[in-house]
Parts: structure tokens; C-alpha cells; sequence
């Protein structure tokens, strides 16, 4: 199958032939480059519009045969690019007579990751200009487990660049000047699988404007910005029981980022794979393959039915084109989280949180030391507030070991039902109004008795918890909670139903209030530059 894909969602103008039965990938481009500034959408509109013909006849120059479809990308993405690029591809697939393939960037993102692999079923984390999230394929979708509450990560880092003086893009010249700095202590945000950027932002702004060296700065921002996003990664790995990662995005060029990724599956016995750069920024040979699978599977458009959509989101995608996940990989006896390895002798679960190669040695140093010292303080005050925890035995703060009670036959994760979630939303009521978060309440950190006995579930591993009243913080931990169920339960969102159903029983209704307003912010931050 041949099939030309069209690429065109902000910044590059780009044409590529897939050829699949010789698995080759023909790209041109064009990449609109701002004089000053960030990205101006009419002058990228512009752009697209004078560079989009002759990047697609170049493109078509690659072609040995005839057209089989015509794939162009449908969204996330600036409208006024996006509708340029639409044209493009619907005139071109009515003049040829062949099928035409509307094809989600995002997700283009994973499966040209996953195609150029050979993975069957990784998680895959996105870091472009706009975005920045971590999705994992499950019943038929792509879900999204965890992304950025503000800005993406390309585009936090080129407000730091703009703010000093440099051009767009800013990702290249940070990693730059970064190779010459010593490291800065920055805001450190992750909030169970979501991350934010606009704290780290004014941070190291600021940081630069007290006189600190820009090049210590921008190493500050590199080691903090993606440990972060591969702390993320490996809670996803951990909460999904993949062993494979792939990575996608611009940002995603960046070697300190690759490197901190790849070190950190080879500690877990994960399988990493990145592409070359010229899959990871913005091109059309990602929207050519996806297009040609897509096609195959008769996934594909009526022109009345073609309209772009700027804010679509990977999750919103029915996926036709492949078959269903094998099983997960489940835990032993020794169980590797994203923070710590956990090991079961008799009654007792001893948690070490080893250090971490892929962090710089101070922040992983001061993250091991916090986070040992708030889990064992918020896992007893839970349990004096009446919520199940397990008991501390000891713990070993120079070590950043706690041994536990163990509790609970499995995780929720294993056996997540109705009655199970509905105890996490009173827990969770309970906490919150006592002025505190759990910080991180997956599927994966909820343990469940079921017996004729006893039938309890118990809260653990409080380790990104913190003190708070703020409704925000509040809703988020019920955010991170739904997130889970979206990606590891069959009917999430019934299930989510009955967990609201629950808090709002117990707790503020403000927060789950709240609640609606986080979920609006997952969406493409194109225009955020």
C-alpha cells in the first residue's frame, strides 16, 4: 500500500510516501521559522499555505505506482494550519479517487514508536511543543494516564528562552547551554501521573533574573522537567504492567531526556525505543504510516465527515487498526513501583526507595528523604482518622526504608469493583477534610481484603502526599483516582460514577466541583505559545 501522508498542525509544513510492503518512508518539509518570538498562528497559517503544495509534490516524486490513500492530519493542532492541510488532502484524494484518512497527531506520535519498535503493547510518553502526556492502549483506546495541567513542555521551554532573549525553538538551545551548566534546584511537580510547568517556569525566570547563570539554569530545568516526566513514565509502566516504553514528540530529541528514560528501563527490565528525530518532531512519515494501517482496516473518511478538530484528543480515537493488548505483566514476591521495590516477608513489607541513577544525585537525594519522611507521617494520620492503613513499623530515613504491615490479599488494580472504589471516595472525603491528599491514589496504591471476614480496603503509599485545605489539591487527588480507573478497569466510567457517588456522600461537593474543571484542562495548548 502507498499512501502520502500531510502533516500540518502548527509549525512544519511536511509531505511524506509510505511505501508498506518495502517499509519505506519518504519526508519533505518545511518548517516555518518565526523571526521573533513564538509561533504567530496566522503567519504559521501563511506558511502552510505557500509551503504545503510543494512539499507534496515533492513528496509524490517518491511514488513508484499509484496512490492507495491520502492520510492528513485531523487534530489537535492550530485550527487555521489544520483547515489549510484538510484542503490539501481532500482535493488531492478526490482528484486521485482514493480513500481519504483523517489521523490523529497524537497518536500518530505513539504508533509510529510502536510500528518502528515492534512493540506489541508499550505505554508511550508524548513530549512535544504542545503536549505532554502518557497514554497506554486499553479496550480499543487510547487512554490517557497522566499530562501536563498547563502548558506542554516544548512550550514551557520556550517561555524560559523567549524570556531571555533567544528564538524559537527553545528545546535546542536549552539542551545546549545545559551541557556547560551545574545543576539548580527547581520546583519539582508531579502529581500522581500529572506534571506541571508553569512553577518551574517562573522559578527559573526568576533564577536568571537574580544573576544565576543561564547555563546552570537550563541544566536545572533539564534534570528536574524530564526526571519528572520519567517518574511519570515509570508509575505508568508500574500501574499498567507493561514492560515496553516508547517515547514520542519533539522534545523528545533531546539525548538527557532519552538517556534518563532508557537507564531507567534497563534498572526495571523494561524494553525503551525512540525514534530517529525525523519521527520524533512534527512530519508527515508518522501520519503516512498510521494512515496506511488505518486504511487497511477500512478506518477511513467521507469528505462531508473530514472537518478538522483542533482540540482532538488521542483518547477520543476508536482503535480499528490493531489487535488487543497481551496480558500484563504481573508482580512476584519483589514488586517494582515507580518509586521504590517492595519486598513481603511473612506480615511485614519493607519499601526502599533505591536511588535512582537516572535523577541528578541532589534532587533524587532530597525527593528519597521527603517522600520517606511524608509517607510514614501521613500513612499513621490516616489511620488515626479512621481510614485503613497499614501500620509503620519502622523507619530508616537515612536509608529511605519503611517496613509496613502488610495488608490486603491484592490491589485494586486485581479485583477494582463497585464497592471498592466507593470505600477510596469516603477515604479519600476523609483525608481531604482532615487537611491533607493522598497524593498519588491509583488503582495500584488501594489494597483489598475480600473475605467472608473481612472485606476491607486499605489506603497505602503516601508518599507525594502533603498537607493542604486548597480545593484544588483536594479535586486533583480525585483526578489522579479516575485517571487510574480509565487505565486499568473495564468500565471506567461507571466506576467513576460510584467513586463520586461516594466522596460526595462524605466530602465538599466543591471539590468534585473542581473536579470538572481539571478534566477541561487536558486539552492542546497550541495556542499557550
Amino acid at each position: 500500500m502507498r499512501v502520502l501522508g500531510i502533516e500540518g498542525t502548527a509549525w512544519c509544513a511536511s509531505a511524506a510516501l509510505y511505501d508498506s510492503e518495502a517499509d519505506t518512508v519518504s519526508i519533505e518539509s518545511d518548517a516555518y521559522q518565526p523571526e521573533s518570538g513564538g509561533i504567530d498562528p496566522s503567519e504559521a497559517a501563511e506558511h502552510m499555505r505557500s509551503a504545503i503544495p510543494a512539499v507534496v509534490e515533492r513528496a509524490l516524486e517518491h511514488a513508484d505506482g499509484e496512490l492507495d490513500a491520502v492520510a492528513f492530519s485531523r487534530g489537535p493542532g492550530l485550527g487555521p494550519c489544520l483547515r489549510i492541510v484538510g484542503t490539501a488532502a481532500r482535493a488531492l484524494a478526490q482528484a486521485l479517487n482514493v480513500p481519504l484518512v483523517g489521523v490523529n497527531h497524537m497518536v500518530a506520535h505513539l504508533e509510529i514508536g510502536r510500528h518502528r519498535s515492534g512493540f506489541d503493547a508499550p505505554v508511550c510518553l508524548n513530549a512535544s511543543g504542545a503536549n505532554a502526556h502518557v497514554l497506554a492502549y486499553r479496550n480499543g483506546r487510547y487512554r490517557v494516564l497522566g499530562e501536563t495541567m498547563d502548558t506542554g513542555v516544548g512550550n514551557a521551554l520556550d517561555k524560559f528562552t523567549r524570556h531571555v532573549g533567544w528564538s524559537h525553538p527553545g528545546g535546542p538551545k536549552v539542551e545546549e547551554h545545559a551541557e556547560r551548566g551545574e545543576y539548580v534546584p527547581l520546583p519539582y511537580v508531579v502529581k500522581g501521573m500529572d506534571f506541571s510547568f508553569s512553577g518551574i517556569m517562573s522559578a527559573a525566570k526568576q533564577e536568571v533574573d537574580s544573576g544565576t547563570p543561564v547555563e546552570d539554569v537550563c541544566r536545572g530545568l533539564e534534570e528536574t522537567i524530564f526526571a519528572m516526566l520519567t517518574e511519570v513514565a515509570e508509575r505508568a509502566l508500574s500501574l499498567t504492567g507493561r514492560d515496553e516504553l516508547v517515547l514520542g514528540g519533539g522534545v523528545g530529541q533531546n539525548a538527557r531526556l532519552r538517556g534518563m528514560l532508557r537507564e531507567m528501563c534497563e534498572a526495571r527490565g523494561a524494553e525503551f525505543f525512540a525514534p530517529e528525530p525525523r519521527f520524533l518532531r512534527d512530519n508527515a512519515g508518522m501520519i503516512a504510516v498510521l494512515g496506511a494501517k488505518m486504511a487497511d482496516a477500512g478506518d477511513t473518511l467521507e469528505i462531508e465527515d473530514s472537518a478538522v478538530d483542533s482540540d482532538f484528543r488521542p483518547d477520543q480515537v476508536p482503535v480499528t487498526w490493531r489487535a488487543p493488548d497481551p496480558p500484563p505483566v504481573r508482580d512476584g514476591e519483589t514488586v517494582r513501583g515507580a518509586e521504590a521495590t517492595v519486598t513481603f516477608d511473612d506480615g511485614t513489607v519493607t519499601k526502599a526507595r533505591i536511588p535512582k541513577q537516572y535523577r541528578h544525585s541532589d534532587l533524587d537525594a532530597r525527593l528519597r528523604r521527603d517522600r520517606t519522611v511524608l509517607e510514614a507521617r501521613l500513612t499513621s494520620e490516616a489511620r488515626r482518622h479512621g481510614v485503613p492503613t497499614p501500620l509503620v513499623r519502622d523507619v530508616d530515613l537515612p536509608e529511605a526504608t519503611i517496613e509496613f504491615q502488610r495488608v490486603g490479599d491484592s490491589d485494586l488494580r486485581d479485583a477494582v469493583d463497585e464497592a471498592g472504589v466507593r470505600a477510596v471516595g469516603r477515604h479519600l472525603a476523609t483525608i481531604h477534610d482532615a487537611g491533607f491528599v493522598h497524593g498519588d491514589p491509583t488503582t495500584r496504591n488501594v489494597r483489598v481484603t475480600q473475605s467472608d471476614a473481612d472485606d476491607r480496603v486499605f489506603l497505602i503509599d503516601f508518599g507525594l502526599g502533603y498537607y493542604t485545605d486548597d480545593v484544588e489539591d483536594h479535586a486533583m487527588d480525585c483526578h489522579v483516582f479516575e485517571q487510574s480507573l480509565v487505565g486499568t478497569a473495564d468500565d471506567p466510567e461507571s466506576l467513576a460514577l460510584a467513586f463520586e457517588d461516594a466522596y460526595r456522600a462524605a466530602g465538599d461537593d466543591a471539590v468534585l466541583d473542581q473536579l470538572r474543571t481539571i478534566e477541561g484542562r487536558g486539552r492542546y495548548q497550541a495556542g499557550a505559545n
